[in-house]
Parts: structure tokens; C-alpha cells; sequence
């Protein structure tokens, strides 16, 4: 083999050395970038489900006491309205008896 011949095969695997040297900084960049863009993705899912979890908390609340104040309201036309009658029937059966001691 030719003293050329040597330096070629000696330049050329050299190159190659390089190459996969420059290949696997490479990996290894690309490897840690993808790894920080995923964890940064999980960190920002992670966020927004807690935002969504806490409005929909928010709007749970806010539902659950609109419904009670509603109720709260019925009872209070219900209670109203009892009153009412039994006052009404309270006069009437006042009366009744007074009719009947009248009346004996």
C-alpha cells in the first residue's frame, strides 16, 4: 500500500470518527430539547387543567347556590301561603264556635 493510500484511509476515518462524534452531540441535543418541550408541555397541560378545574368549581358553586336561593325563595312563597290559609281557617273555626256557644 502506498503512503497515499494510508493517509487517505487515515483522513477517512478520521472524517468518520468526526462524523459520529458530531452525530451523537447531536442526538444528545436533540434528545434534551425534546425532553424540555415535553416536560414544558405537561407543565402547561398540567396548568391548564387546574385553571379548568377550579372555574368549573367556580361554576359548581355558583349553580349550587343559585339553586338554594331559588328554594330558599319557594319555601319562603309556600310558608306565605300557609299562613294564609290557616289564617283564613283559623277565623272561619273561630267563628264556627262562636256560632255554637251563640247557638246552645
Amino acid at each position: 500500500m502506498t503512503l497515499e493510500a494510508i493517509k487517505a484511509i487515515s483522513e477517512a476515518e478520521e472524517l468518520a470518527r468526526t462524523a459520529k462524534a458530531e452525530a451523537a452531540a447531536l442526538s444528545k441535543k436533540l434528545t434534551a430539547e425534546a425532553e424540555e418541550s415535553g416536560r414544558l408541555a405537561l407543565e402547561n397541560a398540567a396548568k391548564k387543567a387546574q385553571e379548568e378545574l377550579l372555574d368549573l368549581s367556580r361554576r359548581a358553586e355558583e349553580k349550587a347556590k343559585e339553586s338554594a336561593q331559588e328554594l330558599s325563595r319557594k319555601t319562603e312563597n309556600r310558608k306565605a301561603s300557609m299562613l294564609v290559609r290557616a289564617k283564613g281557617r283559623t277565623e272561619r273555626a273561630v267563628s264556627l264556635v262562636i256560632e255554637r256557644i251563640v247557638n246552645s
